[in-house]
């Protein structure tokens, strides 16, 4: 088994991994050891650069009895012509599992059909599961098990992960996005598949009646050249305080003070953000332990 989009996990299954995310956040507070994957190693390989990412994935490893290998761009063979199914069969000769954070999902999927081994998404341009694992931990946590959540903004490979994870988990979703910037069809119907989805272009209807509100910055990586034309397009969906009314507001970081969200409302006292950080470490841990134990 694979986890390389959110819904790769049925809805049942989905539940059961944010019940034991919980269980392992809870265990870490209270100082139990919980070493299930004790002895195995997690081959991390990142074409992209990475913070959160990185340090999640590493530090659950350890804390779960396990050892992580990190593989930067320089560290190895892809950028030097090697096909990425050969780096699959190595890392799989070698590791338990192999996270990936990649530019291409088609580069995900042959790393998947490859290894030998469970493979994690961190990150590709078409899906960032292991952040929606955490985003639902923190909806469960200070919206509850259902609810209204909004959508603002980019419909980036965070949101689509997002729209979909969202649906599954039994929230009802709105989105509003920019027309020429907006979620791809087969992305829609596949999170209206779960429940509730509800998408188009106006952020004041998209937030009303919400629990949460989610944004992500509106220039990604790989999308610089065409930084202007975004700042333009994404004017009127910044979050601030009239849009976010009473709801919990959410990122996933890195922010952009001033552009997607004013600081006002990041650093204000609606803000979940930095649990939801914290939350992506207790999640993938609990997903590694489903995929890997």
């Amino acid at each position: 088994m694979h986890f390389l989009t959110i819904d790769d996990l049925t809805p049942e299954e989905l539940a059961s991994v944010l019940d034991d995310a919980a269980a392992l956040k809870q265990a870490q507070a209270d100082g139990i050891p919980h070493t299930a994957l004790a002895g195995r190693t997690l081959a991390m390989l990142f074409e992209k650069p990475s913070t959160r990412t990185r340090v999640s994935f590493e530090v659950g490893m350890t804390q779960l009895g396990g050892h992580a290998v990190f593989l930067g761009k320089d560290d190895i063979q892809l950028g030097r012509g090697e096909p990425v199914a050969d780096t699959a069969c190595a890392l799989g000769l070698y590791a338990d599992a192999v996270m990936a954070r990649v530019g291409s999902h088609d580069d995900l999927e042959t790393l998947a059909a490859n290894a030998g081994v469970p493979v994690v998404n961190g990150l590709s341009d078409a899906a960032h599961p292991a952040q929606t694992l955490a985003d639902l931990l923190t909806l469960r946590e200070v919206v509850g098990d259902s609810g209204t959540v909004a959508w603002i903004g980019d419909a980036n490979n965070v949101g689509a992960s997002f729209l979909v994870g969202a649906a599954m988990a039994g929230y009802d979703v709105q989105a509003a996005t920019p027309a020429e910037y907006g979620f791809a069809a087969e992305t829609v119907e596949r999170a209206s598949e779960y429940g509730s989805v509800d998408v188009g272009h106006d952020p004041e209807a998209a937030t009303a009646g919400a629990d949460a509100v989610y944004t992500d910055v509106w220039v990604s990586m790989g999308d610089e050249a065409e930084r202007e034309k975004r700042l333009s397009a994404f004017e009127g969906f910044r979050v601030d305080d009239a849009l976010l009314g009473d709801a919990a507001f959410m990122h996933c970081l890195p922010a952009h003070r001033g552009e997607e969200v004013t600081a006002g409302v990041i650093d204000g006292p609606n803000s979940v953000v930095w649990r939801q950080a914290e939350n992506r470490l207790h999640a993938q841990k609990a997903v590694l332990v489903e995929l890997v134990d």
